[in-house]
């Protein structure tokens, strides 16, 4: 994703790794002509910090923040807004859902809250390069400003109505909390409704990305059926 994105300055490979998808990183790489040096699979594992690398390592350029006026001008209809989300996993894979359900917007807080890096990179397999990144000083003075361009404003909390029965279609704004504080109360007041996902088994709330993804399948569901 990151080579279909034209964002990797340079590319260390391993010796002799030439097989599968590495016959395509190669040729994709020497299209861009990206400059390809190989490694021994050491210096690999302290290029990447000792996560799996499985074989490559990008050098990439900084990840580009848009503002909130981009996602309203550019006509993104359904965003996220992530209150206070740390766990830089949770922000891959959340914006791996998002680009799969056609959320193209995502709204994070500048405090207290996790940045894209190169753990959010890998998680996201890349989809965050597909996906609208933004930085707002006040969640809830965007949350407003959103408002006002016609956007509706769910938040996801366990004390709300069942998501199934709200009408998520057209221009929608999802909020999800913190991973273990849920949605801090000055963002949960500017919310136009709360909706919840219903529990059948003992454990009584979902990791932060498995609710997010839920709630964006249901908005994609409910909006092509429109």
């Amino acid at each position: 994703e990151i080579l279909k994105n034209k964002k990797a300055d340079k590319l260390y490979v391993q010796m002799g790794n030439f097989e599968g998808s590495m016959k395509k990183i190669y040729a994709m790489a020497k299209e861009q002509n990206i400059l390809i040096t190989e490694l021994n699979k050491k210096k690999l594992d302290e290029l990447s910090e000792g996560a799996n690398h499985q074989g490559v390592v990008a050098l990439v350029s900084g990840y580009e923040y848009s503002t909130l006026e981009d996602l309203i001008l550019n006509g993104i209809n359904q965003i996220l807004i992530l209150d206070k989300i740390e766990d830089p996993h949770n922000l891959g894979a959340i914006a791996r859902s998002a680009e799969a359900f056609g959320f193209k917007g995502i709204i994070i807080p500048k405090h207290k809250s996790v940045y894209v890096n190169d753990v959010v990179y890998k998680t996201s397999a890349g989809a965050i390069d597909n996906v609208s990144v933004v930085i707002e000083t006040n969640l809830s003075n965007s949350i407003e400003k959103l408002k006002e361009n016609g956007y509706w404003i769910f938040g996801a909390d366990m004390e709300g109505e069942e998501y199934f029965k709200s009408d998520l279609k057209g221009k929608i704004v999802l909020v999800v909390g913190n991973e273990g504080k849920g949605l801090s109360p000055a963002v949960r007041k500017h919310c136009d409704k709360i909706i919840s996902i219903p529990m059948a088994g003992k454990i009584n709330s979902l990791n932060a990305s498995c609710a997010a993804s839920i709630l964006m399948a249901e908005v994609l569901k409910q909006n092509e059926a429109d």
